[in-house]
């Protein structure tokens, strides 16, 4: 149990450190990736945090974390798209939107939903070996291992539902996904069930952009002449997105 623990304040620490950093570079702006890490970093986090749910201050973190999730997620849409824009030659579109990031990252750096994130997060391995000594985490082990069990569980039903939510099944393989790293020796995947797990979501990933940049341009004149080329990638992202799925529910379930 106490080396469980060890693993869980060691994961949490490193978490805050990437966090500490990704801020620090938002700051500065000293690249284009610290947006992305950031997000990176607090989804671990948010996969990490799962599985603990009902132990003292996990609930309180949770949130804080989706808060920074959601905070940032059009930002980075924005950046990816703005990506696209220009790797297809629509350059004055994607500096447009670039020329917003700078302020956008200096903004994220200092907003208070970033700053309560950090607070609660240096705090978390104070609850956790508070929990150990009060003997609160009797079962941790096994209450993990349920967690993760349920999460794979939920999405086998949802891969052979054959009326399933693209959108819901992009998400439950991100949790799943995030999960078994977060938890390599609770969650021992075979290498070719996490080879499929990123290939699947990389699909719809490719799917949920296209879907994601038509809606923008129903409303953004100078995403207007994309819009054929996107409507024609998202059918293909659709169909291979199906067979990328097929496999996966073939590979690992």
């Amino acid at each position: 149990m106490s080396a469980l623990v060890n693993q869980l304040v060691a994961q949490v620490i490193g978490l805050e450190v990437g966090l500490l950093s990704c801020q620090a570079r938002l700051a500065a702006l000293t690249d284009g990736e610290a947006l992305h890490d950031l997000r990176t970093t607090v989804r671990r986090l948010r996969s990490l945090l799962r599985p603990l749910r009902g132990l003292p201050g996990v609930e309180q973190l949770e949130s804080a974390a989706r808060t920074v999730g959601q905070l940032t997620t059009p930002l980075r849409d924005r950046e990816v798209l703005a990506a696209y824009l220009h790797q297809h030659g629509h350059h004055e579109a994607a500096e447009r939107r670039l020329r917003l990031q700078p302020e956008a990252y200096r903004q994220v750096a200092q907003s208070p939903e970033l700053a309560h994130l950090l607070q609660i997060l240096d705090a978390f391995p104070r609850f956790i070996r508070a929990s150990q000594h009060q003997k609160l985490l009797g079962g941790l082990r096994s209450r993990i291992q349920k967690r993760l069990a349920k999460q794979w569980k939920t999405l086998d039903h949802a891969l052979k539902d054959p009326e399933h939510d693209r959108h819901r099944l992009r998400l439950l393989i991100k949790r799943v996904r995030y999960a078994a790293e977060a938890y390599p020796e609770l969650d021992k995947l075979p290498v070719r069930a996490m080879a499929a797990l990123k290939k699947a979501q990389g699909a719809l990933g490719d799917w949920h952009d296209c879907w994601q940049w038509l809606l923008q341009a129903e409303h953004q004149a100078d995403l207007q002449p994309c819009i054929a080329t996107w409507r024609a990638a998202m059918v293909k992202a659709e169909a291979r997105a199906d067979r990328v799925l097929d496999k996966l529910g073939a590979d690992c379930f």
